[in-house]
């Protein structure tokens, strides 16, 4: 029996794109052979399954399930657009979103959660065998209040609780949850369309601040001004940067004439209780993937070494 080295395992991982532990038990099972160990891994759909894996996914959907004073939202990626579109994998982006609701925002956990006969981790690969896309389910996140409510909105819907972009809101309050819940909704569309770093000042990095402020001081050094001087247009700087960036700051855009803060003071004497944003949650599709560029001369190219 031939040794089973690593470069034995990285050569069958070369040659089929499964993964390393799949490839060290192909090996062992047919003893070192290459050509075999590619065949078991065939036979057992894992060298497919595994080529599906190593293709960028980021397009696909963001998921949002609210249930009295929770909510979760969640993104599931596929390869395409197209697949957004398909009502399998809608229904498997809402199934993932309402167990992540009552099993929790952890990831692994809700993959090993069953649901419909089995567990999610096995739902997303069914789902890769039958549309034929590979599919991640990436994050997901969940805010909750002890009084109030969580407030929902999903851009670029394909269904309710499905788009590109899904936004929670959590509202701390006594007031009517359902007119909470519609608020929520309006300063969760605030989110969608502004992408604040934080509730309010407090809330961002000290590090942020920090580089924010270096690079102001040095824009005002350069003009020659006055250390004092400098210091009073840092300040006026950060104040100026906090409006841009922070929630309660920003410029409500329902109503631009008016702050955040104030839309809340207003909505706060309509209820007849104060209101605290507690947090908000804002998931865009593919954020942060990167995603491969291909000219379609390369991909004409790919195609045909392939056949």
């Amino acid at each position: 029996m031939a040794e089973i080295t690593a470069s034995l395992v990285k050569e069958l991982r070369d040659k089929t794109g499964a993964g390393m532990m799949d490839c060290k038990a192909a090996l062992n099972e047919t003893k070192g052979d290459i050509e075999a160990a590619v065949d078991w891994l065939r036979k057992k759909g894992l060298a497919k399954a595994a080529k599906k894996a190593g293709r960028v996914a980021a397009e696909g959907l963001v998921g949002v399930a609210v249930e009295d004073k929770k909510g979760v939202v969640v993104e599931v990626n596929s390869e395409t657009d197209f697949v957004a579109r398909n009502e399998q994998f809608q229904g498997l982006v809402k199934l993932i979103a309402e167990t992540a609701l009552h099993q929790g925002a952890d990831v692994e956990k809700v993959k090993k959660t069953k649901a419909g006969g089995s567990t999610i981790e096995e739902a997303i690969a069914n789902a890769i065998a039958t549309i034929g896309e590979n599919m991640t389910f990436r994050r997901a996140a969940g805010l909750s209040v002890g009084e109030g409510a969580i407030g929902a909105y999903t851009h670029s819907s394909v269904s309710d609780g499905l788009g590109k972009i899904g936004v929670l809101v959590a509202l701390e309050s006594k007031g009517n949850p359902a007119e909470l819940a519609i608020f929520g909704r309006m300063v969760a569309m605030h989110v969608a369309a502004t992408n604040p770093l934080a509730v309010d000042s407090k809330g961002i990095d000290e590090a942020v601040i920090k580089r924010e402020r270096d690079v102001l001081a040095e824009k005002a050094k350069a003009s020659g001004k006055p250390a004092n001087v400098i210091e009073k247009i840092v300040d006026s700087g950060l104040k100026t940067y906090f409006k841009e960036v922070t929630l309660i700051e920003q410029a409500y855009v329902h109503e631009p004439s008016k702050s955040v803060a104030q839309a809340v003071k207003e909505v706060e004497g309509k209820l007849g209780h104060p209101i605290a944003i507690k947090g908000f949650v804002r998931y865009a599709l593919g954020e942060g993937v990167e995603k491969q560029e291909q000219d379609f001369a390369a991909e004409v190219a790919a195609a045909t070494r392939t056949n």
